[in-house]
């Protein structure tokens, strides 16, 4: 028997009813404020008033650069590596195996582009494996 508009109309009606009483039914209320008064705000103090002729001054920041350990090679390594970033670099790098070093070496030049000779590229190498590796680096 095909179902009228009366029989899907009450079909609907009782699947809403039945559809509210279960959330109804297995709802889990929770108590609390969900007023939004203090959402997004923060409590600060208010800042001070500035005059016209008002000035804020701040120091150089001190820059100390890193002494390189004194060895053959040490000129291209601070002439060389300077050019792109300080030897800062260098020294606060743990102490690498040589291979490292020299796998830093060669990527500064054939990845990152720098222009460093083949002879100052050797020189620096054997100087940072010399000073800055776990065996030879002084404390």
């Amino acid at each position: 028997m095909p179902f009228s508009r009366r029989h899907l109309a009450l079909l609907f009606g009782g699947s809403l009813v039945l559809l509210i009483a279960a959330r109804l039914l297995f709802a889990q209320p929770q108590t609390g404020s969900y007023a939004p008064g203090t959402l997004g705000k923060l409590n600060q103090s208010a800042p001070a008033a500035l005059t016209e002729n008002s000035q804020f001054v701040v120091s150089a920041y001190p820059l100390y650069v890193p002494e390189l350990a004194e060895g053959e090679g040490r000129a291209e390594t601070d002439g060389f590596c300077n050019l792109c970033h300080s030897t800062r670099y260098i020294t606060m790098q743990p102490p690498l195996p040589a291979a490292t070093w020299e796998a830093e070496v060669n990527k500064m030049r054939k990845t990152l582009g720098a222009p460093i000779p083949d002879a100052a590229a050797a020189k620096i190498i054997r100087y940072l494996q010399t000073h800055y590796t776990p065996e030879t680096r002084k404390r």
